[in-house]
């Protein structure tokens, strides 16, 4: 394989991952996008492995530490991609993208340790390019960490407010623009270390000083993070396929960042600055809203067997409890009896994008009834029953009535419009944004205590 067939090899590896890409912005379509992107990796894996090799002096010792290496990590991911529950699927996500920030830092140290004979503008533009590579990796690194330890309620949700904390986050950044302006300048590596340390720093108290609530929004913007540290690694390497990759994976990051800071009603430096719950406490406010109305499953079943439209909106809890089978028997049964059901999807319900699609497609729930909060809510008050199913900020009527409530303005499913609401929960504990519900204690909502699982077996059984 001669450089122009591993180019070609990069360019073909590039277009199936464009193509990924838009397979998976469809339900549909998504198994497909998964299997271009298998092939356009497994492309540029083998293209790499061949240049290597073909500029390594010794061919046969290179080669056999690339299979070691990859050996490992293959064991590695396979392993705790048969071992992972789904409900552990978001701070494994996260973890993953600090091994994108931690492979940008070395790369970037490695670049500058090994460099060659450069002399004037290329040489600082390949300094600049070291720094901002490990700037971006660092930040990306520790601050995925957190999120993982978050996500997995390692470390409390609760954002870490330290005094003057943006302060703080913009002095660090004028101290990495000095530093850069100190590495080009003298080729030293101190002023590289104490950027490195600094963007560690930084990476950390940038997440940490954010709320729960906003978890979704983070680990989307690590997930662009991640991209940019791959394409700063791209820069350093001469690699154009890695170039390409980072930018798909930054941009598309920073796209799905936004729609989800739409979907809250926020903006992306207010979510920076300290997300839902940026006091450390929980908002149950001055709110008397008075006793709530606790139900059995026979009686659920009993609504469900008389309704004729039912909307199921799932939140984290239905992933905690593994209920997604469950739940999609219910539906099947229902519609079997002739009732109108469909799912009402949150962008943010559960920890990460998408979590809740995820999980109504690994029960094999039809792609055709499951809709998204445009889609659904202007249907509710014409809706029978609503199930909501370990929900609560994504269901919370505050957001609407309260202009004092810290979600005030989130767009929400309004899921009390219909004409009974059943709440299947573990407890009155408010969610992860610490917010209270006022939905608990309509007059037209029945709360189903319970592990939401045994709860909906139990309404099945009963049906």
């Amino acid at each position: 394989m001669t450089p122009s067939l591993v180019q070609a090899a990069y360019l073909v590896a590039a277009l199936l991952f464009v193509l990924s890409l838009a397979g998976l912005s469809r339900h549909e379509t998504a198994r497909r996008g998964n299997v271009l992107g298998i092939a356009g990796m497994t492309i540029a894996l083998a293209a790499t492995i061949w240049l290597a090799a073909a500029r390594a002096s010794d061919p046969g010792l290179t080669l056999a530490l690339i299979a070691a290496a990859m050996l490992v990590g293959a064991g590695v991911g396979l392993w705790r991609a048969r071992s992972v529950e789904m409900t552990g699927m978001p701070q494994l996500i996260a973890l993953l993208h600090s091994f994108v920030g931690v492979a940008a830092v070395l790369i970037a140290y490695n670049a500058y340790l090994s460099r060659g004979p450069l002399s004037g503008s290329e040489e600082t533009l390949h300094l600049v390019e070291v720094f901002l590579g490990s700037l971006i990796g660092a930040v990306t690194f520790t601050g995925s960490v957190v999120a993982a330890l978050k996500l997995s309620a390692r470390i409390p949700a609760n954002p870490v407010l330290l005094p003057h904390r943006h302060l703080l986050n913009l002095l660090a950044l004028v101290a990495s623009a000095a530093l850069l302006v100190w590495f080009v300048l003298s080729h030293d590596l101190l002023p590289l270390l104490l950027m490195t340390v600094i963007a560690l720093a930084f990476g950390w108290h940038l997440v940490a000083s954010i709320g729960g609530g906003d978890m979704p929004i983070v680990v989307s913007m690590l997930n662009s993070y991640s991209g940019w540290a791959a394409a700063a690694a791209g820069f350093l390497l001469g690699n154009d396929l890695l170039i390409i990759t980072g930018a798909l994976v930054g941009s598309s990051g920073a796209i799905l960042s936004y729609l989800m800071c739409q979907g809250m009603n926020r903006s992306f430096i207010s979510v920076i600055a300290g997300g839902f719950g940026s006091e450390g406490k929980t908002f149950e406010g001055d709110h008397d809203y008075g006793d709530y109305r606790e139900s059995t499953a026979a009686e659920v079943a009993a609504l469900l067997r008389n309704a004729r439209s039912v909307v199921i909106t799932p939140g984290y809890g239905m992933a905690v409890a593994r209920a997604q089978h469950p739940v999609a028997d219910l539906s099947a049964r229902l519609r079997a009896c002739g009732t109108d059901v469909r799912f009402g999807i949150h962008p943010v319900a559960g920890r990460l994008p998408g979590h809740m699609n995820v999980l109504l497609a690994e029960a094999r729930v039809p792609y055709d009834i499951v809709l998204g909060l445009d889609e659904i809510n202007d249907d509710f008050s014409q809706t029978d029953v609503v199930l909501v199913i370990g929900a609560n900020d994504t269901v919370n009527p505050a957001a609407v009535d309260e202009p004092g409530s810290p979600i005030a303005g989130m767009p929400v499913l309004q899921v009390w419009k219909a004409h009974d609401v059943v709440v299947l929960k573990r407890s009155m504990a408010s969610g992860y944004a610490g917010v209270q519900n006022p939905l608990f204690f309509r007059d037209n909502t029945r709360m189903l205590f319970g592990d939401a699982k045994d709860a909906v077996e139990a309404v099945v059984r009963l049906l």
